[in-house]
């Protein structure tokens, strides 16, 4: 990395509230996917504590009223509205985009799954990247007109310290040809989608639209569903966080007002990542993640696989 490397008085200790003590957010409007539970939950309340009018957008509505009701009994902002939307179903992306009206100021790309069995969807792509990346690609570019029309906007895309396994394989991105391995494709998707910050950045920050990846560390939520025992057994000695924790670095990108106008770089634990090093696995960020010519590669792919996607 070349520019000058971000840091915060934040860490991997801060919550989500520490990050938006004294943040007014009043008049904003926000979006947090995956938002019914866990890390997407905790950055939904703290920018609805810190005034934005925040919309949940989930696969599962109940779920999501539930986290509204939570939500709205000690925020400030009582407008928590709750959308459906899944992000393995183009129609159902490209409903919620064709029904949502006015600006927005925050996009956070939270939901996702790891470690599926092979899944496909009806496309034939494989479940984690087309849920992790094509689901919030087609998403972020749908709202696209509503985040420039804000005048100043944050996109934040969820990453993980997955990504340092594996850069994008371009010619087999849904395991056609590969052996189907569940935590390599995870690891993939989330490289898709730190690379989806950088090219997102490159493209829209004239238009006051500014997109990092946020790697939120190891936190125990349903993302870990598909994990067996032996998986967790072979895990590295992760410090595991708390959900508050772990949405801190998203709100971090979404609100901290100190970080207007930076974009296109990857954070972790309340600061800008330093490269990685096999030497220190559990944190940093690999180069193949960060690098604009695989981001641009990646960006006229997904425009590609949803040239022919069934719209709403």
């Amino acid at each position: 990395m070349s520019e000058t490397r971000v840091s915060t008085p934040f860490d991997a200790r801060s919550t989500a509230a520490d990050v938006v003590a004294g943040v007014d957010l009043t008049g904003q409007r926000a979006v947090v996917t995956g938002a019914s539970s866990g890390i997407g939950l905790e950055t939904a309340r703290a920018l609805a504590m810190a005034g934005a009018e925040v919309t949940v957008a989930v696969r599962d509505v109940r779920a999501g009223e539930r986290t509204a009701r939570e939500i709205g009994t000690g925020a400030p902002n009582r407008l928590i509205r709750v959308t459906p939307l899944d992000l393995s179903d183009q129609r159902s992306v490209a409903a919620f985009v064709a029904a949502w009206d006015g600006p927005l100021h925050i996009l956070v790309n939270n939901a996702g799954v790891s470690a599926t069995p092979e899944m496909r969807t009806a496309q034939g792509w494989e479940l984690q990247f087309a849920t992790n990346h094509l689901g919030h690609f087609a998403l972020a570019n749908g709202l696209y007109p509503a985040l420039a029309g804000a005048g100043r906007a944050r996109v934040v895309s969820l990453s993980s310290i997955a990504h340092v396994q594996t850069p994008m394989v371009f010619e087999d991105v849904n395991f056609r040809e590969r052996p189907y391995d569940r935590l390599l494709a995870y690891g993939e998707s989330k490289t898709a989608t730190a690379l989806f910050a950088v090219e997102a950045n490159r493209r829209w920050a004239g238009d006051g639209i500014t997109v990092n990846a946020a790697n939120p560390g190891a936190v125990t939520t349903n993302l870990g569903r598909h994990l067996t025992e032996e998986d967790y057994a072979n895990l590295p000695a992760y410090d595991f966080k708390t959900p508050q924790q772990g949405a801190a670095t998203s709100v971090l990108l979404a609100a901290w007002p100190q970080l207007e106008g930076i974009g296109g770089r990857y954070f972790e634990d309340g600061e800008q990542a330093v490269p990685y090093r096999p030497e220190t696995p559990l944190r940093g960020v690999a180069d193949h993640a960060t690098d604009p010519a695989a981001a641009a590669r990646l960006w006229q792919l997904s425009l590609d696989l949803l040239a022919d996607a069934p719209r709403a």
